[in-house]
Protein backbone atom coordinates (compact mmCIF):
# COMPACT_ATOMS: atom_id res chain seq x y z
CA UNK A 1 0.00 0.00 0.00
CA UNK A 2 0.77 3.58 -0.27
CA UNK A 3 2.09 5.53 2.59
CA UNK A 4 1.51 8.87 1.67
CA UNK A 5 -1.39 11.00 0.44
CA UNK A 6 -4.09 8.59 2.03
CA UNK A 7 -6.94 9.98 4.13
CA UNK A 8 -7.23 8.00 7.43
CA UNK A 9 -9.44 7.01 9.73
CA UNK A 10 -8.98 5.63 12.85
CA UNK A 11 -10.68 4.40 15.50
CA UNK A 12 -9.31 4.65 18.82
CA UNK A 13 -6.64 7.00 17.78
CA UNK A 14 -6.63 9.46 21.18
CA UNK A 15 -4.48 7.20 23.20
CA UNK A 16 -2.55 3.71 22.78
CA UNK A 17 -1.77 1.88 19.56
CA UNK A 18 -4.45 4.16 17.86
CA UNK A 19 -2.35 7.24 18.96
CA UNK A 20 0.74 5.90 17.96
CA UNK A 21 -0.58 4.75 14.36
CA UNK A 22 -2.24 7.78 14.18
CA UNK A 23 0.77 10.10 15.03
CA UNK A 24 3.31 7.87 12.82
CA UNK A 25 0.86 8.27 9.86
CA UNK A 26 0.46 12.13 10.24
CA UNK A 27 3.92 12.49 10.19
CA UNK A 28 4.03 10.74 6.36
CA UNK A 29 2.35 13.73 4.87
CA UNK A 30 -1.45 11.16 5.46
CA UNK A 31 -4.24 13.57 6.87
CA UNK A 32 -5.55 11.49 10.04
CA UNK A 33 -8.92 11.53 11.35
CA UNK A 34 -8.66 10.47 14.56
CA UNK A 35 -12.38 9.05 16.53
CA UNK A 36 -13.31 7.93 19.78
CA UNK A 37 -15.51 8.38 22.82
CA UNK A 38 -13.43 10.60 25.35
CA UNK A 39 -13.09 14.12 23.66
CA UNK A 40 -9.71 15.27 26.45
CA UNK A 41 -7.74 12.21 24.68
CA UNK A 42 -8.98 13.28 21.45
CA UNK A 43 -7.85 16.98 21.92
CA UNK A 44 -4.82 16.30 23.33
CA UNK A 45 -3.78 14.42 20.69
CA UNK A 46 -4.73 17.08 17.98
CA UNK A 47 -3.29 20.08 19.82
CA UNK A 48 0.00 17.55 19.83
CA UNK A 49 -0.47 16.96 15.80
CA UNK A 50 -0.70 20.22 14.02
CA UNK A 51 -3.53 19.22 11.62
CA UNK A 52 -5.07 15.98 12.29
CA UNK A 53 -8.94 16.47 12.68
CA UNK A 54 -10.97 13.92 14.98
CA UNK A 55 -14.53 13.18 15.39
CA UNK A 56 -16.39 11.60 18.43
CA UNK A 57 -17.40 8.11 17.94
CA UNK A 58 -19.60 5.51 20.37
CA UNK A 59 -18.55 2.74 18.25
CA UNK A 60 -21.33 1.15 21.12
CA UNK A 61 -24.08 2.74 19.63
CA UNK A 62 -25.52 1.64 15.96
CA UNK A 63 -26.91 4.69 15.27
CA UNK A 64 -23.93 6.94 16.14
CA UNK A 65 -22.15 4.70 13.96
CA UNK A 66 -24.05 5.42 10.67
CA UNK A 67 -24.49 9.09 11.87
CA UNK A 68 -20.70 8.94 12.54
CA UNK A 69 -19.86 7.34 8.70
CA UNK A 70 -22.11 9.79 7.14
CA UNK A 71 -20.72 12.50 8.50
CA UNK A 72 -16.83 11.33 8.45
CA UNK A 73 -17.98 10.83 4.17
CA UNK A 74 -19.17 14.02 4.13
CA UNK A 75 -16.31 16.43 5.68
CA UNK A 76 -13.74 14.15 4.51
CA UNK A 77 -14.44 12.88 0.82
CA UNK A 78 -11.21 11.77 0.05
CA UNK A 79 -11.18 8.92 2.60
CA UNK A 80 -9.80 5.81 1.94
CA UNK A 81 -8.14 4.12 4.53
CA UNK A 82 -9.43 3.12 8.24
CA UNK A 83 -8.14 1.34 11.15
CA UNK A 84 -10.47 -0.40 13.29
CA UNK A 85 -8.58 0.11 16.57
CA UNK A 86 -10.78 0.82 19.13
CA UNK A 87 -11.16 -1.87 21.81
CA UNK A 88 -11.84 -2.35 25.10
CA UNK A 89 -10.04 -5.41 27.70
CA UNK A 90 -11.84 -6.39 31.29
CA UNK A 91 -10.69 -9.44 33.68
CA UNK A 92 -13.93 -11.66 33.77
CA UNK A 93 -14.08 -14.45 36.13
CA UNK A 94 -16.34 -16.59 34.94
CA UNK A 95 -17.51 -18.39 38.59
CA UNK A 96 -18.59 -15.34 39.94
CA UNK A 97 -19.23 -13.45 37.08
CA UNK A 98 -21.99 -10.49 36.94
CA UNK A 99 -25.57 -11.88 36.07
CA UNK A 100 -26.24 -9.56 33.28
CA UNK A 101 -22.84 -10.04 31.89
CA UNK A 102 -22.23 -6.37 31.01
CA UNK A 103 -18.71 -6.88 30.66
CA UNK A 104 -18.85 -9.46 28.21
CA UNK A 105 -21.26 -7.95 26.15
CA UNK A 106 -19.24 -4.36 26.51
CA UNK A 107 -16.27 -6.05 24.82
CA UNK A 108 -18.37 -7.59 22.00
CA UNK A 109 -20.42 -4.50 21.45
CA UNK A 110 -17.07 -2.53 21.12
CA UNK A 111 -14.16 -5.05 19.88
CA UNK A 112 -16.34 -7.10 17.25
CA UNK A 113 -19.95 -5.41 16.58
CA UNK A 114 -18.28 -2.34 16.40
CA UNK A 115 -16.18 -3.01 13.24
CA UNK A 116 -18.54 -4.79 11.46
CA UNK A 117 -20.65 -2.33 11.53
CA UNK A 118 -18.25 0.72 11.04
CA UNK A 119 -16.65 -1.40 7.83
CA UNK A 120 -20.00 -1.70 6.56
CA UNK A 121 -21.10 1.37 6.89
CA UNK A 122 -18.17 2.68 5.11
CA UNK A 123 -17.51 0.24 2.43
CA UNK A 124 -19.88 1.79 -0.16
CA UNK A 125 -17.86 4.61 -0.13
CA UNK A 126 -14.58 2.86 0.13
CA UNK A 127 -15.20 0.92 -3.14
CA UNK A 128 -15.62 4.15 -5.01
CA UNK A 129 -12.64 5.31 -4.10
CA UNK A 130 -9.57 4.58 -6.60
CA UNK A 131 -7.84 2.81 -3.73
CA UNK A 132 -8.78 2.40 -0.45
CA UNK A 133 -7.73 0.14 2.42
CA UNK A 134 -9.56 -1.26 5.80
CA UNK A 135 -6.84 -2.40 8.60
CA UNK A 136 -8.38 -4.58 11.40
CA UNK A 137 -6.63 -4.83 14.91
CA UNK A 138 -6.67 -8.22 16.38
CA UNK A 139 -3.93 -9.52 18.56
CA UNK A 140 -1.83 -12.50 19.72
CA UNK A 141 -4.38 -13.35 22.00
CA UNK A 142 -6.52 -14.57 18.99
CA UNK A 143 -4.71 -17.12 18.23
CA UNK A 144 -3.94 -18.44 22.06
CA UNK A 145 -6.15 -16.96 24.75
CA UNK A 146 -5.04 -15.63 27.95
CA UNK A 147 -7.72 -17.11 30.35
CA UNK A 148 -8.27 -14.05 32.57
CA UNK A 149 -9.64 -12.37 29.45
CA UNK A 150 -11.63 -15.07 27.90
CA UNK A 151 -14.23 -12.36 26.23
CA UNK A 152 -11.66 -10.31 24.60
CA UNK A 153 -9.53 -13.27 23.62
CA UNK A 154 -12.79 -14.61 21.22
CA UNK A 155 -13.56 -11.14 19.99
CA UNK A 156 -10.40 -10.98 18.67
CA UNK A 157 -10.10 -14.50 16.74
CA UNK A 158 -13.38 -13.11 15.72
CA UNK A 159 -11.81 -10.69 14.30
CA UNK A 160 -9.10 -12.32 12.86
CA UNK A 161 -11.67 -14.50 11.11
CA UNK A 162 -13.74 -11.76 9.89
CA UNK A 163 -10.75 -10.25 8.06
CA UNK A 164 -10.33 -13.34 6.10
CA UNK A 165 -13.92 -13.61 4.81
CA UNK A 166 -13.83 -9.41 4.30
CA UNK A 167 -10.22 -10.24 2.43
CA UNK A 168 -11.56 -12.28 0.65
CA UNK A 169 -15.05 -11.51 -0.58
CA UNK A 170 -12.96 -8.15 -1.49
CA UNK A 171 -10.26 -9.80 -3.35
CA UNK A 172 -11.47 -8.45 -6.97
CA UNK A 173 -11.90 -4.99 -5.62
CA UNK A 174 -9.19 -2.11 -4.78
CA UNK A 175 -9.82 -2.00 -0.97
CA UNK A 176 -6.27 -3.72 0.20
CA UNK A 177 -7.54 -5.84 3.51
CA UNK A 178 -4.94 -5.86 6.21
CA UNK A 179 -4.87 -7.26 9.90
CA UNK A 180 -2.17 -6.11 13.03
CA UNK A 181 -1.36 -8.37 15.13
CA UNK A 182 -0.11 -6.73 18.31
CA UNK A 183 1.67 -8.26 21.23
CA UNK A 184 1.48 -7.52 24.68
CA UNK A 185 1.79 -3.89 24.16
CA UNK A 186 3.00 -1.01 26.93
CA UNK A 187 -0.62 0.83 26.51
CA UNK A 188 -3.68 1.73 29.45
CA UNK A 189 -5.17 -1.44 28.40
CA UNK A 190 -5.65 -3.81 31.22
CA UNK A 191 -2.17 -2.48 33.43
CA UNK A 192 0.14 -2.77 30.25
CA UNK A 193 1.32 0.65 30.80
CA UNK A 194 3.15 -0.08 34.06
CA UNK A 195 3.97 -3.68 33.39
CA UNK A 196 7.99 -4.36 32.12
CA UNK A 197 7.00 -7.80 30.39
CA UNK A 198 4.59 -5.49 27.75
CA UNK A 199 6.77 -4.32 24.68
CA UNK A 200 7.30 -0.57 24.36
CA UNK A 201 4.95 1.09 22.67
CA UNK A 202 7.05 3.27 20.36
CA UNK A 203 9.29 -0.28 19.50
CA UNK A 204 5.98 -1.59 18.69
CA UNK A 205 5.05 1.32 16.30
CA UNK A 206 8.46 1.40 14.79
CA UNK A 207 8.45 -1.88 13.63
CA UNK A 208 4.69 -2.09 12.17
CA UNK A 209 6.01 1.01 10.59
CA UNK A 210 8.72 -0.61 8.62
CA UNK A 211 6.26 -3.60 7.85
CA UNK A 212 4.21 -1.37 6.11
CA UNK A 213 6.55 0.01 4.43
CA UNK A 214 7.22 -3.54 2.19
CA UNK A 215 5.96 -4.04 -1.34
CA UNK A 216 3.91 -5.70 -1.40
CA UNK A 217 2.40 -5.49 2.06
CA UNK A 218 2.04 -8.24 4.17
CA UNK A 219 -1.60 -9.02 4.66
CA UNK A 220 -0.44 -9.86 8.45
CA UNK A 221 1.25 -7.95 10.23
CA UNK A 222 3.63 -9.44 13.04
CA UNK A 223 6.22 -7.71 14.88
CA UNK A 224 9.04 -10.18 16.12
CA UNK A 225 7.62 -10.14 19.71
CA UNK A 226 4.23 -11.79 18.47
CA UNK A 227 4.96 -14.60 16.70
CA UNK A 228 5.14 -17.20 19.58
CA UNK A 229 1.85 -16.36 19.79
CA UNK A 230 0.77 -16.11 16.28
CA UNK A 231 2.63 -19.38 15.10
CA UNK A 232 1.87 -21.25 18.64
CA UNK A 233 -0.12 -24.19 17.05
CA UNK A 234 2.01 -24.61 13.94
CA UNK A 235 5.37 -24.65 15.82
CA UNK A 236 3.64 -27.64 17.84
CA UNK A 237 4.45 -26.20 21.15
CA UNK A 238 0.88 -24.45 21.60
CA UNK A 239 0.00 -26.39 25.24
CA UNK A 240 3.15 -25.10 26.43
CA UNK A 241 3.04 -21.49 25.25
CA UNK A 242 -0.69 -21.52 26.29
CA UNK A 243 0.15 -23.30 30.12
CA UNK A 244 3.35 -21.04 30.36
CA UNK A 245 1.54 -17.61 29.46
CA UNK A 246 -1.33 -18.02 31.51
CA UNK A 247 0.46 -19.05 34.56
CA UNK A 248 2.69 -16.25 33.97
CA UNK A 249 -0.22 -13.05 33.53
CA UNK A 250 -2.78 -14.58 36.45
CA UNK A 251 -1.19 -11.19 38.25
CA UNK A 252 -2.56 -8.90 35.44
CA UNK A 253 -5.85 -6.97 36.41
Amino acid sequence: MNLTGNTILITGGGSGIGRGLAESLHALGNQVIIAGRRQHALDETTAANAGMKSLPLDIQNPEAIREFAAKAVAEFPSLNFFINNAGIMRAEKLLTQQPDLADAEAIITTNLLGPIRLTAALLPHLLKQPRAAIMNISSGLAFLPLALTPTYCATKAAIHSYTLSLRYQLRATGIEVLELVPPYVATNLMSGAADPRAMPLDQFIAEVMEILKQQPTPPEICVENVKHLRFAAESGKFDQIFNGLNAAMTDIH
